[in-house]
């Protein structure tokens, strides 16, 4: 079974996805944040379709390890998808990931002006694979 992250911003919602061995991340796509109705139709559809049986949701730490403003929301928008959602949901840092994300999209060859949503997918693989990198022996 596979495992779902959800990078949450508060324009666009980033998502990837693991391989079957819980092993790979790649990215997925970008979901509008709004409405969030139609969000979580869009996940519930991933959920189905990608036989999702974890989901890893993106949770925004300051550099020295404090929570702010962002975490609150990301808590919040968590919060919202337990209501609806039956699959496991936890949290893992995302520090840097958009960094990261946006280096390897440039070292690809994307430009700038083509980032703007596959960074957040590509922010959703990255904090994927640190959680899978995380269940190796």
């Amino acid at each position: 079974m596979r495992v779902l992250a959800l990078d949450p911003g508060s324009v666009r919602v980033g998502v990837a996805i693991s391989d079957e061995l819980r092993m790979i991340a790649r990215p997925l796509e970008f979901i509008p944040a709004e409405p969030f109705l139609a969000l979580v139709d869009r996940v519930k559809e991933l959920i189905r379709d990608q036989q999702v049986e974890l989901i890893v949701v993106g949770m925004p730490r300051n550099m020295d390890g404090t929570y702010g403003e962002a975490a609150n929301k990301a808590r919040e928008f968590i919060a919202a998808l337990k209501d609806v959602i039956v699959v496991p949901i936890r949290t893992w840092d995302e520090r840097l990931t958009t960094v990261s994300a946006a280096k390897a999209l440039r070292s690809g060859g994307t430009k700038a002006a083509n980032q703007r949503g596959k960074i957040d997918a590509a922010a959703a693989a990255v904090l994927l694979q640190g959680y899978l990198d995380s269940l190796a022996p």
